[in-house]
């Protein structure tokens, strides 16, 4: 018996998350390789960084349905299969063809991750350490990208790009062995929780509220998903993201074709930027929960966080854009992804006061379906803005106009009696 399990809980998510983003950002640091060995250029490698999230958003809802329908433990169990075994196929990849169609297959299992852990969360922990549960499992995101540069790059040029790939996918299938074995739906089904704390979680879960409504599963989850707070949600998830997947798929090509690092240096500065998102996810957690306990407002805990993480990462993305210094440009990203990454946490905490526990699966899964829109655009775009627009400055330019435009959308929509009204369906 453990005294407090969800901390193995958090960290068995914090693992996930970590191997995730090692996956998705290993061909971002071997980009330089690959497009030699391949013949690639940087059209064609944005479009390779955008096809992944074809499949990705797809399984974000249906891995989130799949969540609420069969358990996070099975639908994660499946996911890490999949795309730890894509990752290690890319290693075959011979053209670009062969690389498209992989990507999309990676993406399909890379997709229920996000969703499925916050079902996870929202099954584990209480709401007074929601903040704090969701930052600290999602840094192994940021943190899985930091060591994606000096792991894979170093792999990548002592053993061949191929090798890295094979690499990481071992690890992903050694993960899910843990996560078999560790990990249950909620924590009524294990043995190994205290009577005490299953207690502290089962009463005070995120949509455990006082006067619940027990019909509220006859609502139509439509009206969830499709309300003005939800959607609000969204459209800032979705500005943080384009500004995330500029960083993961053109970060490493713009210090080694903008700033002239070898792809060694790149490999170790390249670590700056994601330890500071690392730094912003566990930062922003701590910083929305205590707000909270401060002023017993969820809502403005919340957004309050959102409000300044994107507006500061607004101003240090757009600087970037005129930066021709190396250490003045990798410092403006690290502080712009020090506090753009503390807006996911509270989007995916926001979202768990919204929606009722038995939607929050699949709502969430249709947020983050939206929301990694910017994974099929934010690549493609950057890599035709690189190769026939204005370059790394137009594209930083249009990452730092879109945080402002998910500011202004989280503030029209997510209002305190629009969420007052979708509360009373639950």
């Amino acid at each position: 018996m453990f005294k407090n399990y969800r901390s193995v809980v958090a960290l068995l998510l914090f693992f996930a998350g970590m191997l995730n983003y090692l996956d998705r950002a290993a061909l971002s640091v071997m980009a330089p390789l690959v497009k030699k060995d391949l013949q690639i250029d940087d059209a064609q490698m944005g479009i390779l960084f955008s096809c992944f999230f074809i499949g990705y958003c797809l399984f974000c809802f249906l891995g989130g349905w799949g969540a609420d329908r069969f358990g996070p433990r099975r639908v994660f169990g499946w996911a890490a299969a999949v795309w730890s075994l894509f990752c290690g196929a890319t290693a075959l990849a011979g053209n670009f063809a062969h690389l498209l169609i992989v990507r999309v297959l990676f993406g399909i299992g890379e997709g229920p991750m996000g969703t499925t852990t916050n079902k996870s969360i929202a099954n584990w922990f209480p709401r007074k350490e929601v903040g704090r549960a969701v930052g600290f499992t999602n840094a192994g995101q940021p943190l899985g990208a930091a060591v994606a540069a000096p792991v894979v790059g170093l792999v990548g040029l002592h053993f061949g790009w191929r090798i890295s790939f094979v690499v990481i996918a071992v690890l992903g299938f050694i993960w899910l062995l843990f996560w078999l074995w560790l990990f249950r739906d909620k924590p009524e089904q294990h043995n190994r929780v205290t009577d005490a704390e299953r207690q502290l979680i089962v009463t005070q879960r995120p949509a455990s509220r006082p006067g619940k409504n027990p019909a509220a599963s006859s609502i139509s989850l439509w009206r969830y998903v499709f309300s003005l707070p939800v959607l609000g949600v969204a459209s800032a998830f979705f500005c943080f993201n384009y500004i995330q997947y500029f960083f993961l798929s053109w970060l490493p090509s713009y210090l080694t074709d903008f700033q002239h690092l070898d792809i060694k240096s790149m490999s170790l500065i390249g670590i700056l930027p994601w330890l500071g998102a690392t730094v912003g996810f566990i930062g922003g957690g701590i910083i929305s929960d205590a707000i909270y306990h401060r002023t017993g407002n969820f809502l403005l805990s919340r957004k309050l966080v959102i409000f300044c993480g994107l507006a500061i990462a607004a101003v240090c993305v757009m600087l970037t854009a005129w930066s021709s210094s190396v250490t003045v440009a990798v410092s403006l990203i690290t502080l712009a992804s020090i506090f753009a990454y503390m807006t996911p946490q509270a989007c995916w905490s926001l979202l768990q006061d919204i929606v009722p526990s038995e939607r929050i699966g699949t709502a969430g899964g249709f947020v983050h379906l939206l929301a990694n829109l910017a994974g099929i655009l934010s690549p493609g775009i950057t890599g035709f803005l690189i190769q026939y627009g204005g370059g790394y400055a137009s594209a930083f330019l249009l990452a730092s106009l879109l945080a402002l435009v998910g500011i202004a959308l989280l503030g029209l929509f997510v209002r305190q009696q629009s969420v007052n009204a979708l509360r009373a369906l639950a």
